[in-house]
């Protein structure tokens, strides 16, 4: 189709941290201003297995998967206790903490991140071949989603759904709400972990960025223009917000030819304002996102 493996790989990266994302604020309702955090962690935890220990692949993105998690435990055992911006703000507050450790922390590369990491192999399949690692990506974004979608449908699913749509109800039931939250936010680190593992496995470096506030802002963006709530709605919204960064210099360009406007050659230099237009437009026009519009359209259409 004329897409290159390393973009989609991008794209299932991004949209596996987006779903991970929305099995905490779409059906648990806790909003997380940190996610970057566990995408980061696991970013450089992987990195590090697989260049200096020498870990296989599979053995690199469990650990960077199981370091998420145990970061989500910690965050989570300290944010759990407050509820609404208190919460998001403490989430906040502690992925700005280690964002700074990785700054500081020798083995992280300081500003010039962990470069270099080499792919390895996968069960005998060798992953210097991106077509090779594109499948594998596949294969691990399904098993993610699969985990995600069992885990929505399932019993302890319909309690998270409970404590989102009314938590004193949940409570009066004899829920150990706390509990459920805590167990939600270490499986959404987890799995954003996974993305970031997957990340430094496909690009084969980890970056400052990965933990940045803006990568957490990213991610609620996807979120919610993809459709919160959806299980499909993140993926979309992963797709259209990656897409844009790596094509909106192209179609800046040929808005240039064709109208002739020179200021349209720099807007490959203006994503945060495109991305920026795109979000307050959903938020105004579109407030249940791509997906979750056409969902509400198609039962209106077959209501009649």
């Amino acid at each position: 189709m004329g897409v290159y493996p390393i973009f989609v790989m991008k794209v299932l990266c991004f949209a596996l941290f987006a779903c991970a994302f929305n099995l905490l604020i779409g059906f648990t309702g806790l909003l997380s201003f940190g996610h970057a955090a566990f995408l980061g962690t696991a970013a450089y935890a992987t990195g590090h297995a697989l260049k200096v220990w020498g870990l296989p692949a599979p053995a690199g993105l469990l650990f960077g998967a199981l370091a998420a998690g145990g970061v989500g435990l910690l965050f989570g055992l300290l944010a759990i206790r407050r509820t609404g911006i208190y919460f998001s703000m403490i989430t906040l507050a502690l992925s700005q903490m280690l964002y700074f450790v990785f700054l500081q922390a020798p083995f992280t590369g300081g500003e010039d991140g962990l470069q270099s990491v080499p792919r390895g192999s996968f069960f005998g399949l060798n992953l210097e071949h991106d077509l090779t690692l594109y499948y594998v990506v596949l294969a691990v974004f399904i098993a993610a989603f699969w985990l995600i979608y069992r885990t929505v449908h399932s019993p302890f699913g319909q309690v998270l759904t409970s404590i989102r749509e009314n938590e004193a109800r949940a409570t009066s039931l004899g829920y150990d709400v706390d509990k459920f939250k805590l167990l939600a936010f270490v499986l959404s680190a987890s799995l954003a972990g996974l993305a970031g593992a997957t990340k430094t496995l496909v690009l084969g470096f980890a970056t400052l960025t990965d933990a940045l506030w803006t990568t957490s802002g990213l991610v609620i963006l996807m979120t919610l223009v993809g459709g919160m709530g959806t299980l499909v709605g993140p993926m979309v919204g992963a797709l259209i917000i990656i897409a844009l960064e790596n094509k909106i210099g192209d179609l800046g360009k040929a808005l240039a030819d064709m109208t002739g406007v020179a200021w349209f050659n720099g807007l490959g230099e203006s994503v945060s304002l495109v991305t920026g237009l795109i979000f307050i437009i959903c938020v105004l026009a579109f407030r249940r996102g791509v997906v979750g519009e056409a969902q509400a359209l198609w039962d209106k259409i077959r209501g009649h």
